[in-house]
């Protein structure tokens, strides 16, 4: 059968394309099965989900099932939704072949996995004579405002919920190319040389100097996947070398104005690295950044995760007196370091006492 279904037959662009297949079984009591069911004039008769311990619970006033077959003789449900979460495709795609066999009209959202690059989907729904549309993250809006966009949703990480069991330092900064990378790595080493074993994680691919054990460019995922990126990384540092602790190098500021599209991925390495302490590099006199300053980015950081900031690096590169540390210690009662003339010992101590003795 030769079919000629367009791409933009398959979005759903209104509320009444989706009331128009109403009722529905709704798979996947989430976020996204929350949301569905609440649009609207959508009408749910039921719900399925593949975690065991939510079967039996209350769901948007519907009892969760297990059995997709189940749920549609029980029920006069024409259509399923199927609200899954990035990684989950493979389940996803097994229960749209499950519905289409039985007769009933489809809507997905697989995002990371367009009905686009599923012809063989599309073809079955149309030999079985039902309909079948997505909740596409519309890209092509973008396209149409940008004149370019990806060919595809580029999230593809599985959401993780990992809370690291060793001490974990976030080194952030008032703005890039302000000594992040710099500090991150010599207090690791100044950890190695105090005989902990330390965790280093770099989040740049410029992050090769030893002793940096893990490095890619986080810019270049999602921002979606980047928490789990960093905590993904966190876990399995600790899984397979259990470190004492870790430290994690941020990119860019939370607040830096001349540059505001990095600031979003800061955020996301903090909430990825979750860190019990976190240390702010500063550039003075950066000669083609625009830091708002330390204390802006001090009360960001704090505001963002629920850390704190116990110490300030210096790159001190484009500044002539070099005795200006005291002001800044003055100035921000944060214990203030020259990172690159015997800085990392003092701030290092300055984070053990912090955060107390580890376990050897």
């Amino acid at each position: 059968m030769h079919f000629t279904t367009s791409v933009k037959d398959l979005h759903v662009t209104s509320v009444k394309d989706l009331q128009d297949l109403n009722p529905f079984i709704v798979v996947g009591c989430g976020g996204g099965g929350e949301k569905f069911a609440n649009f609207d004039g959508v009408e749910s008769l039921g719900f399925l989900d593949d975690d065991v311990k939510k079967h039996g619970m209350e769901f948007c006033s519907r009892t969760i099932y297990s059995n997709l077959d189940q749920l549609i003789q029980k029920t006069d449900a024409r259509s399923v939704a199927i609200m899954l979460p990035i990684g989950a495709e493979g389940s996803a795609l097994k229960y749209a072949v499950e519905a289409i066999d039985k007769g009933k009209n489809v809507v997905t959202s697989f995002r990371s996995l367009p009905l686009s690059a599923n012809p063989s989907l599309i073809k079955f729904a149309q030999e079985k004579g039902v309909i079948l549309k997505e909740i596409s993250p519309r890209l092509d809006m973008v396209k149409k405002i940008f004149g370019v966009s990806p060919s595809r949703c580029t999230e593809t990480l599985p959401k993780l919920d990992y809370k690291p069991e060793k001490p974990v330092v976030f080194v952030g900064g008032t703005s890039q190319e302000c000594g992040k990378r710099t500090t991150t790595r010599m207090l690791g080493k100044t950890a190695e040389d105090m005989g902990l074993k330390p965790s280093i994680i770099s989040t740049d691919e410029m992050g090769l100097e030893k002793p940096v054990d893990v490095n890619f460019r986080a810019g270049s995922l999602s921002v979606m996947d980047v928490a789990s990126a960093v905590m993904g990384t966190v876990q399995y540092m600790e899984e397979n070398e259990s470190p004492d602790i870790t430290f994690v190098e941020g990119q860019s500021s939370l607040t830096e104005r001349g540059n505001p599209h990095p600031r979003g991925l800061s955020a996301a390495i903090m909430v990825g690295a979750q860190p019990d302490a976190t240390v702010v590099c500063h550039r003075p006199n950066h000669p083609y950044r625009h830091p708002m300053g330390i204390d802006y980015e001090i009360r960001a950081i704090e505001a963002v995760e629920p850390t704190k900031v116990i110490g300030i690096s210096l790159n001190l590169r484009n500044v002539s007196n070099k005795d200006e540390i005291s002001k800044y210690e003055e100035k921000y009662g944060l214990p203030t370091v020259d990172i690159m003339n015997g800085g990392a010992s003092r701030l290092l101590r300055v984070i053990t006492d912090y955060l107390g003795e580890f376990e050897k």
